[in-house]
């Protein structure tokens, strides 16, 4: 049977409350994408273009810093990736989780949480940048989301 990692970046709790509900659904493992530095509101002021976020997500080669690290990601057969849609992107710090983890060989499925933006573009981007990795699908879920929108998804 498939071993099942449920990883995510959460600023303001909506993510990881999906991602709790996914990992109960799916019977997976939780692991939280933790900033060295943690977002501030002022941090995550996307109006403001001078904030920490605005900031990050005009340089593509931003890679903010990961508090900890996954030290047994080869039991695991399928990553689960998960964040709230940034200027119509993952955050950069899931570049930072990718390129710290060797993903290659694992079915990758991303999630995301958004008051209105699709994830379409976040999950593009992402397969196109690390195409050498098994991008499955993504999918956009809310607070109330069903354990069947979760299989239903998985299982496509």
């Amino acid at each position: 049977m498939s071993k099942i990692l449920v990883s995510f970046f959460s600023a303001s709790g909506v993510t990881k409350s999906v991602a709790n509900k996914i990992a109960t659904t799916v019977n997976g493992d939780l692991f939280e994408i933790e900033p060295v530095n943690k977002y501030t509101n002022e941090d995550l002021d996307w109006t403001n273009s001078s904030s920490r976020s605005s900031a990050e997500m005009n340089d593509s080669s931003s890679r903010p810093e990961v508090k900890n690290k996954i030290s047994n990601l080869s039991d695991y057969d399928t990553v689960l990736i998960g964040f709230p849609v940034w200027w119509d992107l993952a955050p950069r710090i899931i570049n930072t989780f990718i390129e710290e983890n060797n993903l290659e060989n694992k079915k990758i499925f991303c999630f995301a949480t958004s008051g209105g933006s699709s994830v379409n573009n976040s999950f593009n981007t992402l397969k196109n940048t690390y195409s050498n990795l098994n991008f499955i699908s993504a999918k956009r879920f809310s607070n109330n989301v069903s354990d069947n929108d979760i299989t239903n998804w998985l299982l496509m």
